[in-house]
C-alpha cells in the first residue's frame, strides 16, 4: 500500500531516505519506464522495448533487467551494477505531483510507505530546513522525467505515424537448458526504418526523434549481454 504525501519542511523535517539499492528497498523489478530524452544514457547499458498501456491507446518504453516478474540481472550483492539507473528508478521513493498539464504547478511527493524510508537514510532538510544536496538532486530528476514524459507523446505519435514499431517474442535458451521468454513487447522496426525516404527522416530529425529511435534500434545489442547476466546467475556465477 502507497502512502502519499505533498513533500513539507513542516511535516518532513527529520525525514530520511535510503539512497542505496537491493532487492528489499524495491529494485527487485523486471523493467522500468524511460522516457526518449534518456535513451542516449539507456542505451549504454539495457535493452529499450516497447509495450502497449492495459487501455491499449498508448505504447511506453521501458528499460530491461531481466526475463521475468521480480527479475532485476543487475542487482549484485547489494549494488546495481550499471553506469547509469533510469530516472524512473533514480527517485523512488518521490514522485511528481500537481497538474498532470505541462504549463500546471508540480510538486514533489514522496511515498511515506516505501521501504526506502528509515533512519539511516540520508536527510532531506539540512538543520535550517533547507533541501539537502540529496534532495536537490532529486528534483533535478523529477523535472528532468516530467520534460520527458511530456515530450514523448509526439515521439510515442511519430513511431505509430510511420509504423515503426513491431511486436517481439523472443525465445533464448539458456546454458543450462531452460527456457525464457518475453512476450509482449515491440521493438524498432529496422527494415521499417531503412525504408523512410530522406524527407520523412529530416522531418524526424527535426522533431528531434531520430536519435532516440536509432537509441532504441541500438540497444537491442544490450539483449546478448543481459543473455550473458541470466546465465551467470543461473550457474551460481
Amino acid at each position: 500500500m502507497s502512502g502519499h504525501a505533498l513533500l513539507t519542511i513542516e511535516d518532513h523535517r527529520d525525514l530520511r531516505v535510503r539512497a542505496e539499492r537491493g532487492a528489499q528497498l524495491g529494485d527487485a523489478v523486471m523493467c522500468s519506464i524511460v522516457v526518449p530524452t534518456e535513451f542516449r544514457r539507456v542505451q549504454d547499458e539495457y535493452p529499450i522495448l516497447f509495450r502497449l498501456n492495459a487501455e491499449r491507446d498508448r505504447f511506453t518504453a521501458l528499460a530491461m533487467f531481466g526475463f521475468e516478474t521480480g527479475e532485476n540481472l543487475f542487482l549484485e550483492g547489494g549494488r546495481w551494477d550499471a553506469r547509469y539507473l533510469p530516472l524512473a528508478i533514480d527517485i523512488q521513493p518521490f514522485l511528481i505531483g500537481g497538474a498532470p498539464s505541462q504549463s500546471g504547478d508540480k510538486q514533489v511527493h514522496i511515498d511515506l510507505a516505501s521501504p526506502r524510508i528509515g533512519a539511516d537514510g540520508v536527510r532531506l532538510f539540512d538543520e535550517d530546513g533547507r533541501p539537502s544536496p540529496y534532495l536537490e538532486s532529486i528534483t533535478d530528476k523529477l523535472g528532468a522525467l516530467d520534460a520527458g514524459y511530456q515530450a514523448s507523446g509526439d515521439f510515442f505519435a511519430a513511431l505509430s505515424r510511420h509504423d515503426l514499431l513491431e511486436p517481439l517474442s523472443l525465445e533464448i535458451t539458456l546454458d543450462d537448458g531452460s527456457i525464457n521468454r518475453l512476450v509482449g513487447f515491440h521493438a524498432i522496426n529496422e527494415e521499417r526504418l531503412q525504408d523512410l525516404n530522406a524527407a520523412t527522416l529530416g522531418e524526424l530529425h527535426v522533431e528531434d526523434h531520430l536519435m532516440p529511435i536509432f537509441m532504441a534500434l541500438a540497444s537491442l545489442g544490450n539483449l546478448t549481454e543481459l543473455i550473458a547476466r541470466k546465465n551467470r546467475r543461473t550457474s551460481g556465477g
